[in-house]
């Protein structure tokens, strides 16, 4: 069964989402995430701009203003429910994993 785009999100497209909780323009969004994620996460402008687009597209975000040079970006409620389910499910994921690989780790160090 083929997976439906946006069910969930990678890395990149959670962080923009989270940087549009306030409206930005695209350079205001790349600093956001690359401050956030303490250098880990880039933003380069190809992948940004297909990401806003595709956003924009799914009604996630919305244009807020233009100058003719910037335009800038803001979540919409459709975006904020994809966010938080995204946030719901990376919360469950390490929740399991923690449970699992502390187990695991115990167990480690009470064979050594």
């Amino acid at each position: 069964m083929p997976k439906k785009q946006l069910e969930t999100l990678t890395e990149p497209m959670y962080y923009t989402l989270i940087a549009l909780l306030q409206a930005r323009c695209g350079m205001e969004i790349t600093e956001f995430v690359l401050k956030l994620t303490r250098g880990r996460v880039h933003l380069v402008p190809g992948t940004l701009y297909t990401m806003l687009s595709k956003f924009e597209n799914e009604d996630m975000i919305r244009e807020t203003e233009s100058d003719g040079r910037k335009r800038f970006y803001l979540i919409t409620e459709k975006g904020k429910e994809m966010l938080m389910q995204e946030y719901r499910r990376l919360k469950t994921m390490l929740q399991d994993g923690e449970v699992w690989i502390e187990k695991q780790s115990s167990e480690k160090e009470a064979a050594s």
